[in-house]
């Protein structure tokens, strides 16, 4: 009887002993603390460009930068975008641009200039006195053409080192205020046309075109400059704004 009660005992022992070493196993292994894991480096690709980048702005006034200083123009404003982006690169810029300059005018200077198809980054920006001077649509239709195509001939023959910016809208400048509603409305109906017709050469030929109309549709006088009617230093930094991408892509390329 003894020895039976005994073997119950230390059955009862050996039950608990176990118990507790599973518990205590237990407890241990869920206070170790995980391994840490550090993730990969990821570095951001950065692709170099030239040392040096030479690049060529056609136009009119807008281009020109008429009743604004030197700098505060586009190109200028491009140009310092671009070199604070590349420090180490030397940015060269000529401009080819007159004010009250018709796609006629603009071909004929580009003609004389005798310019070298060497240029990394060409902007093209002309219409307006097509349109301001009523002369016939079918010029534009002929000449803007034209003009794209030297333009790409002029970048290294590379249409994607090309850049069309669109017409401006003067109709809501303190200049037009003196028009009547239906004249102004006339005004933006064809700068669409002219824009329209651009764009779809672009798109054509595979050249980027970057639209900046709405920003001169709006009614704000910083947008415009001291004479009324040309755009402000604050907006051509909002032409430059939606250029930068295609200029990097351009230059990164």
């Amino acid at each position: 009887m003894k020895s039976h009660f005994k073997q119950i005992v230390i059955v009862i022992l050996s039950i608990f002993l176990l118990s507790c070493s599973s518990d205590d196993s237990a407890s241990k292994t869920a206070v170790i603390p995980p391994v840490p894991v550090t993730p990969p480096k990821t570095e951001i690709p950065t692709t170099p460009i030239s040392g040096t980048v030479k690049y060529l702005a056609l136009g009119d006034s807008y281009t020109i930068g008429q009743s604004v200083c030197q700098t505060c123009r586009f190109p200028e404003q491009l140009k310092s975008s671009l070199k604070t982006i590349y420090p180490q690169t030397d940015f060269s810029l000529k401009v080819i641009a007159r004010t009250g300059w018709t796609t006629a005018n603009l071909i004929s200077a580009v003609n004389n200039e005798n310019l070298d198809a060497d240029y990394d980054l060409v902007t093209l920006l002309i219409g307006v006195n097509n349109q301001y001077q009523q002369m016939d649509f079918s010029v534009y239709q002929k000449e803007f053409p034209h003009l794209l195509s030297k333009a790409i001939q002029l970048a290294k023959g590379a249409k994607k080192n090309v850049i069309v910016v669109s017409i401006p809208d003067y109709a809501y400048t303190p200049f037009a205020s003196g028009y009547s509603s239906s004249k102004r409305a006339q005004i933006s109906n064809e700068i669409d046309q002219y824009n329209t017709f651009a764009e779809n050469t672009c798109i054509s030929k595979g050249v980027s075109f970057i639209s900046i109309t709405n920003i001169t549709r709006q009614s704000n006088s910083n947008l415009i400059a001291s004479d009324g009617l040309h755009p402000s230093e604050t907006t051509y930094k909002l032409f430059v704004d939606r250029m930068i991408p295609q200029a990097k892509m351009i230059l990164q390329d």
